[in-house]
């Protein structure tokens, strides 16, 4: 009986990690870029979510083009010091890729940049670890799932996972129910893995995804200049999604 294609071995000893030969396409690829639009920004992002971050490329796919991740082979194509530096003054712009980070460039004025930027927070789930944004109550009675359209109970086959995460419920006429009010999580406290999966299942969103504007190289001056007031605060860094983007971002 002749062996069946789907059943084949593979050696994880053969996944190589990215070549000398993708790093140089990559670093191609950003000095390209270069050339081509007036400005680079140097972004950073709070409450990282791969969804959203698909968004912006999205909807400035037209006017802008945008790589997250592999900071050090983007800083290595744009030239770390002044004789290394693939244009005048970028060198600047280098030293300060550190982290989760990313290069957007685009030729669209800087106000009109940062205008955007600051209007883009779409809300989102909040992970074990963030900060909870307010003090959030459960009522005494039915549980109420927040996000169905109309607002409705939590159906009876979900009472285990509410027990699970901490509430003490029973059943009232099938619906999983509260005899007193219990306090899912406290405003200026760090969510637990409980609180935030209590959250996302009622259906609470505590955060908001935002991209920070740290800085921008104009390439007709060659002078960077410091974004005031896009800073993202350092708790929202470190909690989103682990798996980034090798280079330019892709649908």
């Amino acid at each position: 009986m002749p062996k069946s294609k789907r059943s084949k071995l593979v050696s994880l000893t053969k996944v190589e990690k990215k070549t000398k030969e993708q790093k140089g396409a990559l670093m191609k690829e950003v000095q390209e870029n270069v050339d081509k639009w007036q400005y680079c920004w140097l972004f950073e992002v709070g409450n990282m979510r791969n969804s959203h971050l698909k968004i912006v490329r999205k909807l400035w796919k037209d006017s802008a083009r945008i790589f997250f991740g592999r900071g050090a082979v983007m800083a290595k194509a744009l030239g770390m010091t002044p004789e290394e530096e693939y244009q005048n003054g970028l060198h600047h712009l280098a030293q300060q890729i550190k982290g989760q980070v990313g290069l957007l460039f685009t030729n669209s004025p800087p106000s009109e940049v940062t205008e955007w930027f600051d209007d883009f927070h779409p809300p989102d789930f909040a992970r074990s670890g963030n900060v909870a944004s307010e003090t959030y109550v459960l009522p005494a009675g039915p549980i109420i799932q927040q996000h169905s359209i109309p607002p409705e109970p939590f159906p009876h086959n979900e009472e285990p996972q509410l027990r699970k995460l901490g509430l003490t419920t029973k059943m009232v006429r099938g619906v999983p129910s509260l005899d007193n009010p219990h306090t899912v999580c406290t405003k200026g406290k760090v969510l637990t893995p409980e609180q935030a999966q209590l959250l996302k299942l009622i259906g609470v969103k505590m955060v908001k995804f935002s991209v920070g504007l740290r800085a921008y190289w104009h390439s007709e001056t060659g002078q960077i200049v410091q974004v005031e007031g896009q800073k993202v605060d350092e708790e929202e860094k470190g909690v989103g999604d682990e798996n980034e983007d090798d280079g330019e971002m892709s649908e």
